[in-house]
């Protein structure tokens, strides 16, 4: 299994890690309608109910003359712009850093009445890659890596993940689309990095493996986190709020 994870910790620096933290804290992120991370621990691949997934999304920036460096840079500085259409992240003020933690807002379907409200944190950080962990509650309790790298003369653009639907309700959405539309999301952004960077035609060769066809029962109590089910309740209660004033 390829490790998508950074390097051991051990050969990298100290400061390109996110210190350990209890609780999670959204302050000064700005434009979200609601912060569901705050106050929220990380939930990593290992805190997962569902089956593992491993999935490696590579897009070749043939043609274009950019150091692996430059274009992390580019994809850390306008990381938002490169995501489809119908989400939308808001980056922490330090941009994304190790330790530094970002809102999401995803709407699950195009016309989907309920727009899911999350985050992520951002785990690792340096000039070739960086990593975000996702919250209790996320629909995925994954780790997500994005880096470049040389291919002989190419540059590479990638996004990995290693990934478990969070609960039993992400894991029933996940066999029944989700997991396509998932592996879309990251089809689509890399398509959109690669063109922002000059490639007129970007193709994005996908590699998807079920590590682990296991379901974790002893994490079942996720259900209590769902982000899915805060923003359902907070859209089927948004008129009562609006009457009260209560936002």
């Amino acid at each position: 299994m390829t490790n998508i994870a950074p390097d051991d910790p051990g050969t990298r620096s100290e400061a390109n890690w996110a210190k350990p933290v209890d609780r999670l804290s959204a302050a000064g992120v700005a434009g979200a309608r609601d912060d569901a991370v705050s106050g929220k621990r990380v939930a990593g691949p290992l805190q997962g109910f569902g089956q593992l997934w491993q999935k490696t999304f590579k897009a070749p920036l043939t043609g274009i003359d950019l150091t692996p460096e430059a274009v992390i840079a580019i994809w850390k500085d306008a990381f938002p712009t490169f995501w489809p259409k119908g989400s939308r992240f808001y980056a922490p003020l330090a941009g994304i850093s190790p330790g530094e933690v970002a809102l999401l807002e995803i709407d699950p379907v195009p016309g989907a009445p309920v727009t899911l409200s999350t985050g992520v944190m951002v785990l690792y950080a340096d000039d070739e890659s960086f990593t975000f962990m996702t919250p209790e509650g996320h629909t995925l309790s994954a780790w997500i890596t994005f880096s470049a790298y040389r291919d002989g003369d190419v540059t590479v653009a990638q996004a990995q993940a290693l990934e478990r639907p969070s609960d039993p309700l992400d894991e029933l959405a996940y066999m029944l689309g989700g997991n396509k539309m998932n592996d879309r999301f990251w089809v689509q952004t890399l398509q959109n990095l690669a063109r922002h960077l000059g490639v007129a035609e970007p193709v994005v060769d996908t590699q998807i493996v079920c590590v682990d066809k296991n379901r974790q029962w002893r994490h079942v109590r996720n259900l209590r986190y769902s982000a899915t089910l805060h923003s359902a309740r907070r859209t089927i209660t948004a008129p009562l709020r609006k009457l009260t004033g209560k936002g």
